[in-house]
């Protein structure tokens, strides 16, 4: 089992929208490999609303409700990036080589 400060944030949320950790030695067991293709199929949508978003933006007959409904969009893939950001800088973080203390 990993220390507490190894603890991996998972790209879903538990009840009432808590984060949800992964505590194990296995990164290559189930649920990392679950989180992995979830963080990627998030990566991966991020950056297709992203073409998108640079289309209705450009677009002058977009409608207030198409740039709402964007705009709704952008913050939940802006939601997910961040926590796959927070999750895979904890791992680095966890994985480096630590300082000796002297």
């Amino acid at each position: 089992m990993t220390a507490p400060n190894e603890l991996r944030l998972l790209p879903w949320s538990g009840p009432d929208g808590k984060p949800c950790y992964l505590s194990t030695d296995d990164q290559g067991g189930y649920v990392s490999r679950l989180a992995d293709n979830i963080e990627a199929c998030q990566l991966g949508s991020a950056a297709n609303l992203l073409g998108q978003s640079s289309e209705t933006l450009d677009d002058q007959d977009a409608t207030l409700e198409e740039v709402r409904c964007l705009a709704k969009e952008l913050t939940g893939a802006l939601r997910d990036i961040i926590r796959v950001a927070t999750s895979r800088g904890h791992l680095l973080a966890a994985s480096e080589p630590r300082e000796p203390a002297y």
